[in-house]
């Protein structure tokens, strides 16, 4: 519901990627909260609408629109934008990641609405000085630019020379949902006596799973844990060859996509991420949220979420021998696993809510400025 004396806004939501993932499951929530407040929201990508987001969105019962991009700058693109855009009436266009920052720039204006960029985190933009310039150009021409963690906001500024309070920043918030454990172990034929280590993420090197295969080989013959990683991509042949050769495949579950997270987080008993860049991860908050005990890499902005011996263990990236040490604590400390879960869930439930992420859009859709960092 609105708040009282301000009207509905009709907002779009762009996104690149139609494939599962952190970014695309947040804008999903997002659209999801949006709607539930009395806002129209027109969710916006590349795909023809039949991928992983967009099935989700028309499953939601949302009408997603889409547009080609055929040329690195497409006026032609630019143009199918604007009018399906002006079509919506639409107030507020909200941008996702580069892409659709440089062309809700380009057609938010043409179409007489506000511009949002929000960046989750990824430096990919800063490897091109083109890309940097695109997205310098981009964030000019917006009425916000938003980062997921501060540490997101400071490489926003640092890589773009954007003014310090121009930058804002919304931390990425998800809905609380229970899942059931014994399904998944069942599925894993995991004994009620051992400890389910589970990790979620795409199968990509920034995420840090062969160093996590690296920790567990070095915990050697320690008993009583098994791990399940719910992701899909390219690293998944070299992970199940790493196991294989390291002795503990018989462990170590490859789950592919699952669209059950809460039950595979339901049926964990400690909840790694061992990522070497994050911005602010869903994963981890929504791991949190369910009262999963939590070692993680002190990258991005994770330590703006946990604090090392509070709500987490925190070890540095790419250190296999600091993640084992850290693993090895909680699997034979059941006081320390509930004190940390204890933590973690109280932290995500206060301050990661999604409705706090989207009352702060709100306030940047209306042209309200944000306190501080």
């Amino acid at each position: 519901m609105t708040t009282p004396g301000s009207a509905p806004l009709r907002i779009a939501l762009m996104i690149e990627c139609d494939g599962p993932g952190g970014a695309e499951l947040m804008m999903l929530d997002l659209a999801t909260e949006l709607r539930s407040r009395g806002h129209a929201v027109l969710p916006v990508n590349l795909a023809d609408g039949t991928g992983w987001l967009g099935e989700r969105f028309e499953a939601a019962g949302f009408r997603p629109a889409t547009f080609a991009i055929r040329s690195p700058i497409d006026f032609a693109a630019v143009r199918a934008l604007t009018k399906i855009l002006r079509d919506f009436r639409v107030d507020v266009v909200h941008s996702h990641e580069f892409t659709m920052a440089i062309y809700g720039a380009a057609a938010a204006p043409r179409a007489g609405a506000r511009h949002v960029i929000t960046m989750h985190g990824g430096l990919y933009y800063a490897t091109a000085w083109r890309r940097r310039t695109a997205l310098r150009w981009a964030a000019r021409r917006s009425d916000a630019l938003v980062g997921v963690s501060v540490a997101t906001a400071a490489a926003l500024e640092r890589t773009l020379g954007i003014p310090h309070d121009r930058i804002f920043v919304v931390p990425n918030g998800i809905p609380l949902r229970s899942g059931v454990r014994d399904r998944v172990r069942r599925e894993l034929s995991i004994p009620d006596d051992e400890l389910l280590i589970v990790a979620v993420g795409n199968l990509y090197p920034v995420k840090g799973h062969a160093v996590l295969l690296d920790a567990l080989e070095m915990l050697g013959d320690t008993a009583g844990w098994q791990l399940a990683i719910a992701g899909r991509g390219e690293e998944e042949a070299r992970l199940r060859s790493q196991a294989a050769a390291a002795g503990i495949d018989a462990r170590v579950h490859l789950l592919g996509f699952r669209d059950d997270i809460p039950d595979i987080l339901a049926a964990g008993d400690i909840f790694a991420m061992p990522s070497l860049s994050e911005g602010l991860p869903l994963a981890l908050v929504e791991a949190m949220s369910v009262g999963l005990p939590v070692v993680v890499t002190r990258v991005g902005g994770v330590p703006e979420v946990v604090t090392d011996d509070v709500e987490a263990l925190l070890v540095p990236a790419s250190d296999a021998r600091a993640l084992s040490s850290a693993l090895r604590t909680l699997i034979s400390d059941a006081a320390l696993r509930k004190r940390l879960g204890s933590a973690g869930r109280t932290r995500a439930i206060r301050d990661y809510a999604i409705a706090t992420m989207a009352d702060r859009y709100e306030h940047l859709y209306r042209g309200e400025s944000l306190t501080g960092r």
